[in-house]
């Protein structure tokens, strides 16, 4: 069975599974801003949120980023990653410009290991659709959210709020 999403109505194929609150967090491998290679293992065993974006370079992608920059400033036993295609280099001259230092940055541009593993590739375009995982310390998935139109806003007060119960 086909998944998709929609871009502005017309809808795109994803590839990999639809993953659901209780499953496990699927292993991948993508590397960090400084090239080093980044899994889920390596994330370590706090509550972690990934943050699933297109391209970092779009407002709701900015702004979605920004949002979670903030958050982190207020939760400490919570991790924030971003996820996105964007070369590493693109991730830290986008962090760098606007000072976004509170959320770590993974880049799937190599095999697209995330996207595939956790359901947000668009086949076609070769980019992530927008999406919000909560993976807790057992690394079970907590909460996932996949954003029917990659245009719009996640729901994020649901997902910050399962990541602030989860931490305690």
């Amino acid at each position: 069975m086909s998944r998709t999403t929609t871009f502005k109505g017309g809808p795109l194929e994803l590839m990999g599974p639809e993953l659901k609150a209780g499953d496990p967090a699927p292993a991948f491998t993508a590397v960090d801003k400084g090239m080093q290679p980044v899994t889920l293992a390596s994330t370590g065993n706090k509550v972690r949120v990934f943050s699933v974006v297109p391209s970092l370079d779009t407002p709701v992608c900015d702004m979605q980023t920004k949002k979670f920059n903030e958050a982190a400033a207020a939760m400490e036993n919570v991790d924030f990653y971003t996820v996105s295609v964007d070369l590493p280099f693109a991730q830290n001259r986008w962090c760098t410009s606007f000072g976004v230092d509170r959320v770590k940055m993974i880049s799937d541009h190599r095999d697209a290991s995330f996207g595939e593993a956790y359901g947000t590739l668009i086949k076609d375009w070769r980019i992530e659709s927008r999406a919000i995982f909560v993976v807790g310390p057992d690394n079970k998935l907590e909460y996932v959210e996949y954003v029917p139109e990659v245009a719009d806003h996640p729901n994020y007060d649901a997902a910050l709020a399962k990541a602030k119960a989860l931490a305690g």
